[in-house]
């Protein structure tokens, strides 16, 4: 399944962020609790949307 958190990209922010370079892995499961969360975020940001009486999505949403 393909969701909206792409491994890759979390490897790029994690080497930009590790100025030591430190970090050099990025575990499955970072992926997984990423994706969780965007989720939800995005979930709370619909039901702030729908109690707005508004049918777009907007940053301040989330």
């Amino acid at each position: 399944m393909a969701g909206i958190i792409i491994k890759s990209k979390i490897r790029e922010i994690v080497k930009k962020l590790d100025s030591d370079g430190i970090i050099n892995n990025v575990a499955e499961e970072v992926e997984e609790a990423l994706e969780f969360k965007v989720e939800e975020i995005i979930g709370d940001g619909v039901k702030r949307a729908k109690a707005n009486q508004r049918r777009t999505l907007l940053a301040r949403d989330l």
